[in-house]
This record gives structure tokens, sequence and C-alpha cells, in this order.
């Protein structure tokens, strides 16, 4: 049988005044070690240009608090980007029926901490090895390396995030386990560098973003569950 954890295991708090994803660590000292072996052999060219990669390192790994909205059937955004898709499909094999699946896409320049979009219990996680064509292709859902979380909600209806590798990204972390039970806005993994997130919501849900818009993970209003 699964284990139970508490909601809040995998959201601490970021208390300080640049907050950092842990994952980011390992990247940001050994950017900025391999800066201070340049400063000290006086390489100044290559020192300032390796400066400049771990201040960059240290602005991809950020991860600033969000403000959650409120109410029991709000689909919060999983993934800061702009929401390149917003379709209705007849069927997908994380659904036995039709779904609505909107897909958004992040830049190297986006937040890439990943919020849980619901209120719920994780049933299943399912890693698919694949490709690493760019994210922002329509081919990417089904043909990249991908991460899959089905949650089931309190409506009783299942809803899907799919992590989804892209042409950089090549690492996706999530911190969840069947048998979690989550909250709307935790924080719960990350692809490193850039990619995309796929969101799977039952047909009767009510969708309030449109392709082009921004979203915010955590904050933006994907739609609402009936």
């Amino acid at each position: 049988m699964s284990e139970t954890r508490d909601p809040s295991w995998a959201d601490t708090a970021r208390t300080t005044a640049f907050p950092i994803e842990p994952a980011g660590y390992p990247f940001i000292l050994a950017a900025g070690f391999t800066t201070l072996v340049f400063a000290l052999l006086e390489l100044r060219f290559p020192a300032l240009l390796l400066l400049g990669v771990t201040f960059f390192i240290c602005y991809f790994f950020r991860d600033p608090e969000r403000v959650i909205p409120k109410g029991g059937n709000v689909v919060v955004s999983p993934a800061d980007g702009k929401v390149i898709a917003v379709e209705t499909l007849e069927g997908h094999p994380l659904y036995e029926s039709g779904c609505i699946k909107i897909s958004i896409f992040m830049t190297i320049f986006d937040v890439h901490v990943n919020r849980v979009p619901v209120d719920g219990t994780v049933r299943t996680i399912r890693y698919t090895p694949g490709k690493f064509m760019a994210a922002d292709k329509k081919l990417a859902s089904t043909r990249n390396e991908q991460n899959a979380v089905i949650i089931d909600t309190d409506t009783g209806k299942p809803v899907g995030v799919v992590q989804v590798a892209g042409l950089v990204a090549r690492r996706i972390i999530c911190r969840l386990r069947p048998g979690d039970v989550i909250r709307r806005g935790q924080r719960y993994g990350l692809i490193c560098f850039g990619s995309r997130l796929d969101v799977f919501l039952p047909l009767d849900a009510a969708v309030d973003v449109a392709v082009g818009q921004r979203v915010t993970a955590g904050a933006s209003v994907l739609g609402r569950l009936s």
C-alpha cells in the first residue's frame, strides 16, 4: 500500500531574500567554483564570463512565493509560461474517455518550479522515456520523454499533469509518489532547462485561458472543475 504523507512534505518555505530551488545548488556551486579558479589565475575575461553564467543559473533556479487562489474547484497553472494549446481530445492514454488538454511552454527565462494544479490524492505516476525535440512542437507531447501525474480530486474526476522534456531540457524532477495527499499550488518538481507542461481536465471543466496567454505557476487560474 502506498504511504500517505502530509501535503506540506515537498513544499518547504523559501524565506531567503532570493529563494532558490535546491536542485540548482550543484549547478550554482560548480559555476561559482570555476569562476573563483579563473579569478585566482587572473584570467579576467573567462572569470567575468563565468560570473555572468553563475548569476544566470541563480536566476534560472529562482523560486518565488505565490498567492494561491481559493475555491475548491479551481485549477491553477502548474508552470510559468505561455499557453500554446487548448484543445479537446476524444481520447488519451491518461483518460478512458475524452478530455481537455492545456499546454504551457516554458522558456529558459521562466520560473521552472512546477506546482500542483488541484487538491487531491496522487493516483499514479507514469514515466515514459522518449525523444528530446523542441517542446513547443505538437508532437513533443507524445514523443518526448515525460512524466505524468494522475490526481484523484474530491469531485471524483481525475486531473492529469505531464512534465515534458524538450530540446535542451534533459532532466525531469518529480518529488511526488502514489498515495500522496497534495494541495493546489504546492511545489512538486521542475524541469531543467526549459520545456512544457500539459494539463488534462475532464470534458465538463470550464477553461479560463486562451492560446497566447501568459500564466504563472500556482497563481493563474486555468479553469474550474464541474
